[in-house]
């Protein structure tokens, strides 16, 4: 298994936290940044402009995504257009229908058209994929978010799906697959395997890269240690 260090595919850190921002732009293996308005709204934030202007001033160099959040094409549109000039580093991001299941397949191709950087995100099947390759063939760099997590969670192997999407964007070199919402670490390396170009992972996932090659017959001694400890210090007795 390879060390964090030689991995090829990019890790994102996906966060809207800014003091765990910073933390994992510290960390020479992420390469960029995902958020999202649900993640926004869990860490408390309020004021959507003035959060995206402070991580783009403290994180310049690295990519980062902020996602529209109207459900009517003209709107998100006007959004799109607004984060875009936000910063050369930015991406926006697009859902790949709205709330009604309209696909954004025509607004993702006039963005992508007007040399604005797209993550088109919440993708699912193979369909989308294509449609959204589609409407990215002839734009500048973009990405393109399918779910393998969440996929993964209805009982289905996402590694297969993944592969297929690669092959689909072949028609749009200048787009990257992101492996979006893993869920254990081994994910990393089974998006390494297939050749993904991006995966996003929340910093208590990444931090778990330090366990890579661990010795397993230590991991348990410390695995019986900590039952020990913790069952004495809440004073168990039979």
């Amino acid at each position: 298994m390879k060390k964090a260090s030689d991995l090829n595919i990019k890790i994102f850190a996906d966060g809207a936290e800014k003091s765990g921002m910073l933390e994992m732009y510290k960390n020479p293996i992420i390469s960029g940044f995902t958020t999202n308005p649900t993640l926004m709204y869990k860490a408390g934030i309020r004021d959507y402009k003035a959060f995206a202007h402070e991580i783009i001033q403290a994180i310049p160099d690295k990519s980062i995504s902020f996602e529209v959040f109207a459900d009517d094409f003209g709107e998100m549109e006007r959004q799109a257009l607004e984060i875009h000039s936000w910063g050369k580093n930015v991406y926006v991001k697009i859902p790949v229908t709205n709330t009604k299941s309209d696909p954004c397949y025509d607004l993702i191709r006039r963005l992508s058209n007007q040399g604005v950087q797209l993550n088109v995100t919440a993708i699912f099947t193979l369909e989308q994929v294509r449609e959204v390759t589609y409407a990215l063939e002839k734009g500048p760099p973009s990405i393109i978010s399918v779910f393998a997590g969440r996929i993964a969670d209805t009982g289905m192997d996402p590694v297969p799906l993944m592969q297929a999407a690669l092959e689909i964007m072949k028609l749009a070199p200048q787009a990257e697959l992101l492996w979006a919402s893993p869920r254990e670490l081994i994910n990393i390396f089974q998006a390494e395997a297939i050749g993904c170009h991006i995966l996003t992972a929340t910093n208590s996932l990444i931090e778990k890269l330090d366990l890579v090659g661990k010795d397993l017959s230590e991991y348990s001694l410390e695995t019986v240690q900590m039952f020990y400890k913790d069952a004495s210090s809440a004073g168990f007795q039979l």
